[in-house]
């Protein structure tokens, strides 16, 4: 007889490493996370608001480790998946969650400033995932944090992170091909819409409210807790049999 589904949504048992973990959707995901069941490794570059987020999670009965850690540093992203590997003895889940956005017209944007985009959001998340996998012995997931940037635009310009988040998509079909029936690494991506963050913080006044009365279906921002749901899902086994998938989350956006 078939279990229980529910039980298809918990976590018990496993170990997840959350980067940009330090505010905003990462740590509404690390919390989500930690409530389905998991231990939870957190990475990002500041150290006090890491440590807050590490404690959000030990308050739901979790483990929790905070690492300082910055994506561009491939030594410092080996160095969190060994050390959660180490310390709380697997790794099974990676979200690939840190990330950065600009504003700036093309013809001012500098080589520097785009290169800096996507060391972050691109090559950040390369290193990431390969840190992870070499640490996953039992299979496992990974989830990629792209956005709807990557798949239409939104009047900003924006070509750094468009560019960075939809080459993002093409990296994590390939690990997808490369990874899912070889080592049992599912690998997919998430494209949230207009979520509030720190980034939407940077937005000018009257921005975002017009955005979803123009572009948003549901007429509303997205709630952390409907991203982090969606993390929770991705990185178990009821969505086992999906890989190399993108989910977007984001109220009708990419359909106006």
């Amino acid at each position: 007889m078939a279990g229980d589904p529910a039980d298809l949504f918990r976590l018990d048992g496993k170990v997840a490493i959350v980067t940009g973990a330090s505010s905003g959707l990462g740590v509404a995901a690390a919390t989500a996370l930690a409530r389905a069941g998991a231990d939870v490794v957190l990475g990002a570059r500041r150290a006090e608001p890491l440590a807050d987020a590490a404690r959000a999670v030990e308050a739901l009965g979790r483990r929790a480790l905070a690492v300082a850690t910055d994506v561009t540093d491939p030594n410092a992203c080996e160095h969190l998946a060994v050390t959660a590997k180490e310390e709380l003895g697997r790794v099974d889940i990676l979200l690939n969650n840190a990330g950065v956005a600009t504003a700036v017209p093309a013809i001012r944007e500098t080589p520097e400033e785009f290169s800096r985009v996507v060391d972050v959001n691109l090559t950040g998340c390369f290193q990431m995932a390969t840190a992870a996998a070499r640490q996953m012995e039992h299979g496992g997931s990974i989830v990629n944090v792209s956005s709807v940037i990557a798949l239409t635009t939104a009047g900003l310009p924006q070509a750094a992170y468009s560019a960075s988040k939809a080459a993002l998509l093409g990296l994590t079909r390939d690990l997808a091909q490369q990874w899912s029936g070889r080592k049992g690494i599912r690998v997919n991506s998430i494209c949230p819409g207009f979520f509030p963050t720190e980034m939407t913080d940077q937005y000018l006044p009257g921005y975002l409210e017009g955005m979803q009365e123009r572009r948003v279906l549901m007429g509303r921002a997205g709630k952390p807790e409907e991203f982090a749901a969606t993390v929770v899902f991705l990185a178990g086994d009821g969505a086992g049999y999906i890989t190399g998938a993108t989910i977007v989350v984001d109220g009708g956006v990419t359909i106006t």
